[in-house]
Order: structure tokens, then sequence, then C-alpha cells
């Protein structure tokens, strides 16, 4: 399949994808993105998250719609269940990234996708959050499964390295299986 200017192909804007490639080859600094997210706690196990301005391609920019996130407990864990826990917000993330990383790098390679979903499983023991594993229990997910599903007008092998490809270029990915430096100062007051 060949690419033509104006061409969107799974919906990615290919000519757009290709520019901006060639724009950071040319200008690496513009890669530098600085995302953020706004926590305010409303009640008991429940907080209330707001992302809508992040920094990249050298500007303060916003998103067209801020995005409000509610994060709960269930009533089994002390909550109210006015929204996912926060550990659960890790599985669509991951998912998301993957599947976005698998359109672009399907059309960059002029496949055309017909069908991708994924299941994202995550094991976890609350021993470790309790504090009741004794130091032998991690408070986090003891492993994650992501299951894909994808089909378009390629064969198995070219399909399967498309979302190989997607895996290796995955942020979520790289955040959950290698150490990500956190910081956190306190303002009391």
């Amino acid at each position: 399949m060949t690419i033509t200017a104006g061409a969107h192909l799974n919906g990615v804007d290919t000519p757009t994808l290709f520019a901006t490639l060639d724009a950071v080859k040319a200008q690496p600094e513009i890669a530098k993105f600085q995302f953020r997210a706004e926590n305010t706690w409303q009640s008991g196990t429940h907080s209330r998250s707001t992302i809508s301005g992040f920094f990249g391609a050298g500007q303060e920019l916003a998103h067209e719609n801020p995005t409000v996130v509610e994060a709960d407990h269930p009533a089994v864990l002390v909550g109210r269940d006015r929204g996912p826990t926060p550990v659960e917000y890790l599985l669509p993330a991951l998912a998301a990234c993957l599947t976005s990383g698998v359109a672009n790098i399907a059309a960059a390679r002029g496949v055309a996708l017909t069908k991708v979903t994924s299941v994202v499983e995550g094991d976890i023991d609350l021993l470790g959050i309790l504090g009741l594993g004794g130091g032998a229990v991690r408070n986090g997910y003891e492993g994650i499964r992501v299951t894909f599903h994808i089909e378009g007008d390629a064969d198995d092998e070219t399909l399967r390295g498309i979302v190989e490809q997607s895996r290796r270029r995955s942020a979520v990915f790289d955040a959950l299986t290698n150490p990500t430096p956190v910081s956190i100062d306190v303002v009391t007051g």
C-alpha cells in the first residue's frame, strides 16, 4: 500500500505523523514533554483528578477538553465506589498506550487494520497494601497480562510485529516495567 499526501490510515493522519517525526529529528528539543494532573481529595478514599494543561513542542498547551477522573475504593475496601481504584487506572492506560502505538505503527507501515481489541488483567495481593504481608508481598501488581486480538490486511507475523513494536515504544509499558524516579514534596499549612 502506498501512503499519499492527505492519506489517513487507521484514523492516523500519516503525513502529519511523518512530518512530526521529521520535525523532531531536526529539533530534538521539541520532544521534551511534561504531562500533569491535579488531584483533590473529596472524602474517605474518594479523590478527583483533572487533566488539562501540559508542556510540549516547546510551549504550554492544553487539551481541547479537560478530563476529570474520579477514583475511589469499592465498599469492600472501605470506599463508596465513586470510581475505579487508582491502581485500576493503570490497566486502561496500558491498553490505550499500546493500542495507539499499534494504530500509528500499522499506518506507518501501510497496514490497514480492521479490528484491534485487548483485555488487560492485573493480579494484586492486598496483603501488601494493608501492611499484612510481613514485607514479603509487594504493594502493587504481581503481574499484568495483555491479550490482543488484531486483524488487518497483513499476515499474522506482521501483525504480531506491529504489536511488539508498540510494546517496545510504549511509555506506559516502560513506566510499569522499569523503575521510574518519583519524588514527593509536602507543603503544609
